[in-house]
């Protein structure tokens, strides 16, 4: 481990005591202990519920466009592990190799028809739910940031947010989302963490299933237009490589 990575951990675990020390008995009881069998249970009646809308969008994909259903995007989790997480695929197998997304003349061209409305109605994030079996992912928490989003991770450090699980969704999701300043989502994440609660959970929970239905706070890609690009580029590296493989 080099000195940055050891500076780095040092910063996590004196961010993670201070949090533990700031929240309240109930606050401990229930990040610890409820929430992880929470996000496990509620996963894992996702998947068995949601299986018929899994296999039609799978079928859909196969249909639209070649290439895999699921593509893997390398992010940032709990004490700034990484970790690969999932998403349908909503992208041309064909589109250029490393170029940003607005130097392609055309972006939509290379977004394939099933792929805009996977993007629209935030469906193509559902593979998420696999990372919240596998204990990558919470259902309700900071969403994780890129692993190169460094402005993104470092200004998390200030608030203990990367001290915590990130989420499915969460608190800045249903204040702006994608279009938040990333100081001003970083305050956001911050919040929450230090709201932590069943009851915060729910209403972040409900909240954004209302913004899904209304397509309200949506943009394609993350938190700029440069986090846009990275997706784009991102996603057709990994379509390339699990075609080759």
């Amino acid at each position: 481990m080099n000195e940055a990575n050891k500076i780095s951990q040092i910063e996590i675990k004196k961010d993670s005591k201070i949090l533990k020390n700031h929240w309240t008995k109930s606050q401990k009881l229930y990040i610890n202990i409820f929430k992880p069998v929470l996000d496990f249970f509620f996963a894992l009646l996702g998947i068995v519920l949601l299986s018929p809308l899994f296999l039609i969008v799978v079928i859909a994909i196969k249909i639209d466009s070649k290439g895999p259903v699921f593509f893997r995007q390398k992010r940032i989790g709990k004490d700034k592990k990484e970790f690969y997480i999932l998403k349908f695929r909503t992208m041309r197998t064909d589109t250029p190799k490393d170029i940003p997304t607005h130097m392609m003349g055309n972006p939509d061209l290379f977004i394939t028809r099933i792929g805009r409305f996977l993007r629209k109605t935030s469906f193509d994030e559902l593979p998420q739910i696999i990372n919240i079996l596998k204990g990558e992912l919470s259902i309700i928490g900071p969403r994780p940031a890129l692993w190169n989003q460094f402005d993104l991770i470092a200004e998390r450090d200030k608030y203990g947010v990367n001290s915590v699980y990130s989420g499915l969704t969460g608190w800045a999701q249903i204040n702006g989302r994608d279009e938040l300043p990333v100081k001003v989502k970083a305050r956001f994440d911050g919040e929450y963490v230090e709201k932590m609660s069943f009851l915060f959970d729910c209403k972040c929970f409900f909240v954004t299933i209302t913004y899904v239905l209304k397509h309200e706070g949506v943009a394609e890609g993350g938190t700029s237009e440069k986090h846009k690009q990275e997706e784009a580029v991102n996603e057709n590296k990994n379509n390339k490589e699990l075609i080759t493989k």
